[in-house]
């Protein structure tokens, strides 16, 4: 089968169509000025997640035109930086599906994977390099413009949106993940994979190490982006994520055989670097700037020697934007993750009255503090078993769980805090658990073994209202507001008054006497039932309120 045959039958873009569907759409940058990868590419895509720009405006950045601090330029080479997920519109025509059913789409495609299909000729290996044209000043990873993503304190480039492929001794499944690779040598890299949440290839490595063989690797540069999205997932072990994005893209992923790996690649890949993984010895590998927001001190991790580089002729690498968030990596997980944990209560845990999940995003980078919004309705039991079963479906996720009404704003951290503050007893509201793993999370000298803090900030009993005008009345006023030019809104939460229970006909009454300028009625009706008492700030009950309403009624 040839490679025109071959893309005619795929239900997906590759990344250079992909680029173009963006470049349709108007949310890429080509940027043709000459630019150094080591210090100016990564700071300069940051500035759109670091300036204030609103999160719809954020583009990709295509750089065509790159070279180094040694002068050294990179033909053949272009690189992508927040092409796959700078913001949700981007990451929907990557999946070319509609934001609102991503999610939907995520749980159908993990439940129907899809096998792959393997093809004898692909684009990924227009070129093939091996030997010593891998090995040698100037050539392997030296002549791939890969960048510093953190400059000033990471020790080198680093491969930050390259797919990881190992496979099971045992059972030849394939596992895909997206790992931080730090460049050592023309053919030397170390790789990080996170040990507390057992990704895929370090499970396969110890595999591999009890056999004392090395473990064969496939890493994956500029893969089509509905492939590139299932590298941060945490799937089970042994589903080949591969099959995972062949259901996300509604037909079979087109794979090749390595040149000189028994491995199975994304034939339209831009780049396979293809080698072993020593079971023996470690490196030590970082210091780099981390997702979590800190950088990551060095420590020891696996040796990848190259054997070879197949790749297109005109090659395309992306790299992804991480480190604090958001970030193009925290978009990336978030649209995925959320509907997971969201179905994980409702479907797999059948607690009923579960609305949203959500993950907050900047700083914390989705994992620490996780919000499950719930019914008012739902039973005190059940709030714990939904904040309970958010720290029970991935180790690195719920740190700190809340659980809150609906009205309350989970991606307003004020909003957060305004609950707990009025809503959560801590002494019967919060627990914490002990024995958790810390998860992804900087290294310190600190305790390797963290707790959950679970917070039940729901509402217990009626409240009175939100203390801001009723929404028409808001609503009438920012009408007035536009026609007078003023600054254009960004409403907050709350922007506008509710009932929260605690309230009554009398009072709704006095509030309407007092919109149409007819307090006076109200001052009548008070003045009827003042008392002797012998302390103030005695409060009235909606009951006696009603009462004393209707004494003013009969007098009336």
């Amino acid at each position: 089968m040839d490679t025109a045959q071959q893309s005619t039958q795929k239900t997906y873009n590759d990344l250079q169509e992909h680029l173009g569907e963006l470049e349709k759409a108007g949310l890429i940058y080509n940027i043709d000025r000459l630019i150094n990868k080591d210090t100016e590419m990564h700071p300069l895509v940051r500035w759109q997640f670091q300036g204030g720009i609103k999160q719809e405006m954020r583009k990709g950045f295509l750089f065509r035109n790159i070279t180094d601090g040694k002068g050294c330029t990179f033909p053949g080479y272009q690189v992508a930086i927040g092409a796959l997920s700078s913001n949700p519109a981007i990451y929907s025509i990557g999946m070319n599906k509609p934001v609102d059913i991503i999610g939907e789409t995520w749980i159908k495609a993990i439940n129907n994977p899809i096998p792959t299909r393997e093809v004898e000729k692909a684009v990924c290996q227009e070129i093939v390099l091996t030997g010593e044209e891998v090995n040698g000043n100037g050539k392997g990873m030296e002549a791939i413009p890969i960048p510093v993503s953190t400059p000033g304190f990471d020790v080198a480039p680093y491969l930050t949106a390259a797919l990881w492929i190992t496979k099971d001794p045992e059972t030849g499944v394939q596992n895909m993940g997206l790992y931080r690779g730090n460049l050592k040598s023309s053919n030397r890299i170390c790789v990080m994979t996170e040990r507390t949440t057992l990704a895929g290839a370090y499970v396969h490595w110890k595999s591999y190490k009890r056999l004392g063989k090395k473990m064969p690797v496939a890493i994956v540069l500029g893969a089509p982006p509905i492939v590139e999205y299932t590298g941060p997932q945490k799937l089970p072990l042994g589903v080949d994520e591969l099959t995972v994005a062949g259901a996300l893209a509604g037909g079979p992923i087109n794979v090749v055989k390595c040149k000189t790996v028994d491995l199975l690649v994304p034939a339209e890949a831009n780049v396979i670097l293809e080698g072993y993984i020593d079971t023996e010895y470690l490196e030590p590998e970082g210091p780099f700037g981390e997702s979590h927001g800190y950088m990551q001190v060095e420590e020891y991790n696996f040796i990848v020697k190259i054997e070879a580089i197949t790749k297109r002729k005109d090659a395309i690498i992306t790299s992804i934007i991480s480190q604090i968030t958001p970030s193009e990596s925290s978009v990336i997980k978030r649209l995925a993750y959320e509907p997971l944990f969201l179905s994980h209560l409702r479907d797999h845990l059948n607690i009923k009255g579960v609305k949203r999940v959500v993950m907050h995003e900047p700083l914390t980078n989705l994992r620490k503090v996780v919000t499950v919004v719930v019914d008012r309705a739902l039973p005190k039991t059940e709030v714990w078993r939904a904040l309970e079963g958010l720290a029970s479906l991935q180790p690195a996720v719920g740190k700190i769980c809340i659980a809150v009404n609906d009205d309350i704003d989970p991606d307003n951290a004020n909003a957060l805090l305004w609950a707990i503050s009025y809503r959560c007893n801590p002494i019967t509201d919060v627990h914490i658990t002990p024995n958790r793993s810390p998860g992804h999370a900087p290294h310190t000298d600190g305790p390797k073994i963290e707790s959950t803090m679970f917070i039940d900030a729901t509402l217990k009993v009626d409240f009175p209202p939100v203390a801001l005008p009723k929404k028409e009345f808001m609503e009438n006023a920012r009408a007035i507001w536009e026609e007078l030019k003023l600054p254009e809104l960004n409403p907050q939460f709350p922007w506008h008054g509710y009932s929260l229970g605690y309230w009554c006909d009398v009072w709704e009454e006095c509030a309407e006497r007092a919109a149409q300028s007819h307090w006076l009625e109200n001052g009548k009706r008070t003045e009827m039932a003042k008392q002797k008492l012998p302390e103030p700030q005695t409060t009235i009950s909606r009951d006696e309120a009603a009462s004393i309403g209707q004494s003013s009624s009969k007098s009336d």
